[in-house]
């Protein structure tokens, strides 16, 4: 039987939602965090809990926040090798870099390098799931879910379907996309720590019949996750009016094609008509909040506030490579700063809670990861707070708990992050 491992650190917890309540009203923070048989064992005070495992191995982790593992809803990781690539809107920027990188996903070998590459990089940064569109080729699919089992990592992810709109030797069909969804879906849904999600790219890039396909493909498996993308750049949505003139907005593209339900994640949802507002409110589906991509591609600003007050389900993502990072900090703090140009800015809490419990209630996880709590799978991350000389500077200069934590949100990157945990097993620090 494996050893327990008890960690000593400062514990963050979430109680409630920051954003219904005075954000400090809504964490407890604890001495220590017992970790058993991949799960949370016990949260609370350190002498209690070394007590209460006298055989556990102790590592004390002092003033580090010991917290939920970053949790990322809207991932493409077969863009990890053209991340940051210069200079173009949405459009253009998928022909120019993301669809020749994708092309080469058809190679099984490839698919296998960039998936494992994705996921040492991502680990180093504090993620522990995440939500990711492959391509069209099974071949992706199989490679992404088949190195995260070998890590024993909670991941969601589908192929990617797209039969109009998008290169030769990147288009499917809609019978392709129909059998190889479900042939995929039914290999790896369930399996271990593996989410299958239904996944039609978006609207302009699937015909009504593809897309009325997917719909009855989720219709035959609803506990599945849907996702896609939904308003993204105003010049996407003139594209998508175009190519559906009787649609009354962006997201009747969806509906109509049974593409609308409270499993559903629809990434970026910018630009959203008031009608869209109130149906995604109504189904209680999940839109995901991409700052570092919506800055980096020139998309618009994400209206939290307003989205929150309304009691919309939001979580946070990098959008790799359309987001210009794999870090869940840096995607917090671009977070923050679209909060400011909104005149809203989130507190630490807030930012926090998006990237962990926020986004395990979009991909409807929030069971089992995003939180530290008895019971709850043991992904975690340890975060140094004073990481660069820079940031130890003012963060000695806290007056309370927010205010350290705020300056490595702001300016931390992989050197914050000491220790990260998956299903109770170390795999970095």
């Amino acid at each position: 039987m494996a050893q327990d491992t008890l960690l000593k650190g400062r514990v963050l917890s979430f109680t409630g939602s920051p954003f219904e309540a005075e954000p400090e009203d809504a964490v407890q923070v604890n001495e220590a965090v017992v970790l058993s048989g991949g799960r949370i064992a016990a949260v609370g005070g350190a002498q209690d809990l070394a007590r209460a495992h006298p055989g556990a191995e102790v590592t004390d982790h002092g003033e580090k926040l010991i917290l939920a593992g970053f949790v990322d809803a809207h991932v493409h990781y077969p863009q990890t090798a053209m991340i940051a690539s210069w200079g173009k809107r949405l459009i253009d920027w998928l022909n120019s870099y993301t669809f020749p990188e994708e092309m080469k996903f058809a190679a099984p070998d490839y698919a296998a390098g960039i998936a494992a590459r994705y996921l040492d990089l991502t680990a180093a940064h504090g993620t522990t799931t995440m939500c990711s569109f492959c391509t069209i080729h099974p071949e992706s699919v199989d490679a992404f879910f088949a190195e995260a089992q070998s890590r024993g990592q909670r991941v969601v992810a589908g192929k990617t379907c797209m039969d109009r709109n998008a290169p030769e030797g990147l288009r499917d069909t809609v019978r392709t996309a129909y059998d190889q969804s479900k042939a995929l879906l039914q290999k790896w849904h369930g399996v271990d720590r593996l989410s299958y999600a239904i996944t039609p790219r978006f609207s302009p890039t699937s015909t009504p019949e593809q897309l009325e396909a997917m719909g009855a493909l989720w219709a035959e498996h609803p506990d599945c996750l849907m996702q896609t993308h939904l308003s993204e750049q105003t010049d996407e949505i003139e594209w998508v009016r175009s190519l559906f003139p009787s649609a009354r907005d962006y997201l009747d593209t969806y509906e109509s094609f049974g593409l609308l339900g409270g499993r559903g994640l629809y990434g970026h949802a910018i630009h959203l008509e008031p009608r869209e507002r109130d149906r995604l409110r109504e189904v209680d589906a999940a839109l995901i909040h991409c700052p570092t991509s919506n800055t980096f591609i020139g998309s618009g600003l994400f209206d939290m506030a307003g989205l929150m007050s309304r009691g919309h389900r939001i979580g946070l993502a990098t959008d790799t490579g359309g987001g210009s990072s794999f870090s869940m900090l840096r995607t917090m703090a671009a977070a923050y700063e679209i909060g400011q140009l909104r005149g809203v800015p989130l507190h630490s809490a807030q930012l926090l809670w998006l990237a962990t419990v926020g986004s395990a209630r979009a991909l409807r996880m929030d069971d089992a990861i995003g939180n530290v709590a008895a019971g709850m799978e043991a992904d975690l991350v340890v975060l140094d707070l004073a990481s660069t000389p820079a940031i130890a500077q003012r963060s000695e200069r806290a007056q309370d708990l927010w205010e350290a934590v705020f300056p490595t949100i702001m300016m931390g990157d992989d050197r914050a992050v000491a220790e990260v945990w998956i299903g109770g097993r170390r795999v970095t620090g």
